[in-house]
């Protein structure tokens, strides 16, 4: 029967490494290197010896002796990050609510009430002017009622006298005294003068109409606010002679614009790239060129249903929360919005 020969055990040959103490208390030169070279081997060997205890063989037929293994600690897995971009765009702050106010009649004007800058209230006096044409127009529909007034008199008095006539005429025929011809002339006669009346009394309704008519004539040359805001423009000049919302077709032509300020926009472009991670109701940041200090919480309110074709983008309006005081129309803005992980993308 073949039989392994057995190992040393691990600490006799660990005492066979040793190195005998020297008795010389000096050692000679060159002997620190030397023991050095030695003590290396001596452990060297060893693991070689402890590893042939560990692993060493066994009879055929008997269990394998375990082999110790040297494991690694667990590695800790890094947070996965949720991979978020940035859409970054730049736009001017917008007014929606804003009005350009024209004359409702030429005239000259006589008087401006207010300048660039002023906060007005609807229905506040702005410009007033004056036309001795719309003046002479409500003069003659008042003198115009009055001469309707007397007709529909005049035809009510006949109207009564053909009644009376008819009345008579009615009761002589009851008695044959009169012919039946002059009881129906009687009956047309008090027919007519009915007409008569309604005919006044319709031109009266026309009178009344044309003297409203003249009226605010007469009345749109006191402009007025049609909405509150702040009046950031000025076009008109005391003394101007201008030319009625009809005629003017140009804005330059107008004699002011009012520009609701309390709501304001930024309306900015982003890169067409994006529009899948944009949705109305996004928050992200805006900040204006004139205030880089203050940034400001803005929302996507609407996406623009149309893409630049010669820029490349696609515009986004956004409403904001709580802006610097000191915000205009027209101002540069930049915004800035963090995307949430879109369905299907890695994390990074």
């Amino acid at each position: 029967m073949n039989m392994i020969p057995e190992t040393p055990p691990f600490a006799e040959a660990l005492r066979s490494l040793t190195l005998p103490r020297s008795a010389d208390p000096v050692p000679p030169p060159g002997h620190s290197a030397r023991r050095r070279n030695l003590l290396a081997a001596g452990l060297a060997g060893a693991g070689i010896a402890l590893s042939l205890i560990i692993g060493r063989a066994v009879m055929p037929g008997t269990a394998a002796a375990p082999v110790l293994a040297a494991t690694a600690p667990p590695a800790i897995a890094a947070p996965v990050q949720p991979l978020r971009r940035e859409i970054t765009g730049s736009g001017h702050v917008v007014a929606p609510h804003e009005t350009v106010v024209f004359a409702g009649q030429e005239g000259r004007i006589t008087g401006i009430l207010v300048a660039a800058g002023d906060r007005v209230a609807a229905g506040q006096v702005l410009v007033t002017m004056a036309d001795a044409t719309a003046d002479f127009v409500q003069e003659q529909a008042r003198g115009a009622r009055a001469a309707t007034e007397l007709v529909l008199a005049a035809q009510r008095i006949e109207l009564a006298q053909a009644e009376a006539f008819l009345g008579r005429v009615t009761a002589l025929a009851a008695g044959q005294a009169v012919s039946l011809q002059q009881q129906e002339a009687a009956q047309t006669a008090r027919d007519l003068a009915a007409n008569a009346v309604l005919q006044a009394m319709q031109a009266l309704e026309a009178a009344d109409l044309a003297i409203r008519v003249a009226h605010d004539r007469v009345a749109e040359l006191t402009i007025r606010a049609p909405i509150s805001g702040t009046v950031t423009r000025m076009g008109a000049h005391l003394g101007d002679s201008v030319l009625a919302r009809a005629d003017a077709v140009r804005e330059d032509q107008s004699l002011l614009t009012i520009t609701d300020t309390s709501r304001l926009v930024i309306d900015a472009d982003v890169a067409e790239a994006s529009l899948s991670m944009l949705h109305p109701g996004q928050r992200g940041e805006a900040i204006l060129d004139s205030y880089p200090g203050q940034p400001f919480a803005a929302q996507i309110l609407r996406i623009a249903p149309v893409i630049s074709a010669a820029k490349g983008t696609v515009t986004l309006r956004l409403g904001l929360t709580a802006p610097p005081a000191g915000i205009r129309p027209a101002m540069a803005a930049r915004i800035r919005i963090i995307t949430e992980p879109q369905p299907g993308e890695a994390p990074q």
